[in-house]
């Protein structure tokens, strides 16, 4: 599976979709995608995996990354759906932003860590 549906191009972020797996599944996600210095990470869910897209941030931002991710502006909205019965349905929705506040980590090795020396 070469393209997953969880993630889009690193030039415009990630986005990591929240379903039955275990949260920490997508605690794992969305900490690998910041540490690799892709910015922002969304955090996207519907209906009853609302719950979960929280979850999810919260474990982020205060047991992994505490006191280096943002929260950009959360989206909400409504969704129509064709349900299971053949019918509209409407459907919650919520989008998260985390973006992470300075480098990300082995930023500070991509560049030289002494300056060179003066002259010869």
């Amino acid at each position: 599976m070469a393209d997953s549906p969880h993630r889009t191009a690193a030039a415009a972020g990630a986005t990591v979709f929240i379903g039955l797996k275990p949260t920490m599944t997508y605690v794992f996600q969305v900490v690998t995608q910041l540490n690799a210095g892709i910015d922002p990470v969304v955090v996207k869910a519907r209906g009853n995996a609302i719950a979960k897209a929280v979850d999810v941030v919260e474990v982020v931002r205060r047991r992994f990354l505490e006191g280096q991710v943002e929260v950009g502006a959360i989206a909400i909205g409504t969704e129509r759906l064709v349900n299971r019965d053949g019918r509209d349905a409407n459907v919650s929705s919520i989008a998260i932003p985390l973006s992470r506040i300075g480098p990300a980590p082995g930023a500070e090795a991509a560049g030289p860590a002494v300056p060179p020396p003066a002259g010869g």
